[in-house]
């Protein structure tokens, strides 16, 4: 039996999707050519493998299928730049996202990280080459465990889980560089505290380094903060990143019960009145998350949507570019 083609979808699925992007309408603000910038990150749950069909039938693993990434794809293709965490080794998934978004998406993603903690993934940007394009700098993040680094090795004796990642972008005549990153959840939220401090504090001398570029300097991902106030929090804005206003107090997970509400994902920037840190020059004027649970849950559970979809909701800010 043929292979279904991915840029075929079945009418269910254009349906389907149709009324998806309808409400995504209503939700994200529109791409407006040199006038705003709209940046996104989202853990996509085990986002590797895939199965080649518009329905997964039971019992079939991955649960991921055509008709889900199309979904995906519809949320990725509203943003300028999309931070993805868990990408996985096998890339299958990842490869039939680009075929559905089109030839004018591109991305940048690290190898696999390596070792238990690594768990397979890599980090990956997602960008719309009409709107963004890579503006030199791409690196992966290593602390070394010394004095002048700031970084001591009481306080990390060891590399990152999963290596942050750091991209420069150009849009409309503005550079801005996003550092990602998916934070080790480990067994207790303690063992996560030395890990946040560490990129903090790596951060804030690499912003003081780079303040002579005058970059926009935006830090996104998974950071597994549970609560904001917590010592994760704390830890996470030791040394004056500040996140995004407009995404204070919304949910991260699907799973977030109101009033017990977890903040692992977060966009954050250093503010004015900071010393020799690039203060973001481009002003952040909405901002939100996108919750695809309603529309696309159908009749199955919120664990199997978060195998087809994830387990995260995208979080994104738009931010306006300032006259020349």
């Amino acid at each position: 039996m043929p292979e279904p083609d991915i840029l075929a979808p079945p009418q269910s699925v254009v349906a389907r999707t149709a009324r998806w992007q309808a409400l995504l309408d209503d939700t994200i603000p529109a791409k407006s050519q040199g006038s705003n910038l709209l940046v996104a990150t989202w853990n996509l749950r085990a986002f590797g493998d895939l199965t080649k069909a518009w329905k997964t039938g039971e019992g079939i693993s991955p649960k991921r299928n055509f008709a889900d990434v199309h979904a995906i794809a519809a949320v990725v293709d509203r943003f300028d730049v999309v931070a993805v965490q868990e990408v996985r080794g096998n890339l299958r998934a990842l490869r039939h996202l680009l075929k559905v978004l089109g030839e004018d998406w591109a991305f940048i993603l690290t190898d696999v990280t390596l070792g238990k903690a690594g768990n397979n993934e890599r980090l990956a940007f997602l960008f719309d080459t009409r709107r963004v394009k890579p503006s030199g700098l791409a690196c992966e993040l290593v602390v070394p465990i010394e004095q002048d680094a700031g970084v001591g090795a009481t306080e990390l004796d060891r590399q990152f889980a999963r290596t942050p990642y750091a991209v420069s972008f150009l849009s409309s005549g503005q550079t801005f560089t996003l550092v990602t990153l998916h934070v080790n959840y480990g067994k207790k939220a303690a063992e996560r505290v030395p890990e946040l401090q560490a990129i903090a504090k790596w951060l804030a001398g690499w912003a003081e380094r780079e303040f002579d570029w005058d970059h926009n300097l935006i830090a996104l991902g998974d950071f597994n903060i549970d609560r904001v106030g917590d010592p994760l929090f704390e830890a996470f804005t030791s040394t004056g990143l500040t996140p995004a206003p407009q995404l204070e107090g919304l949910p991260r997970t699907i799973f977030d019960k109101p009033g017990a509400e977890h903040f692992y994902d977060q966009i954050a920037w250093f503010t004015k009145g900071q010393q020799r840190r690039p203060v973001l020059r481009l002003e952040a004027v909405a901002g939100g998350q996108v919750d695809f649970v309603e529309a696309l849950l159908g009749e199955q559970t919120r664990n199997d949507l978060s195998w087809h979809i994830s387990d995260h909701y995208p979080l994104w800010v738009e931010f306006a570019i300032p006259a020349d």
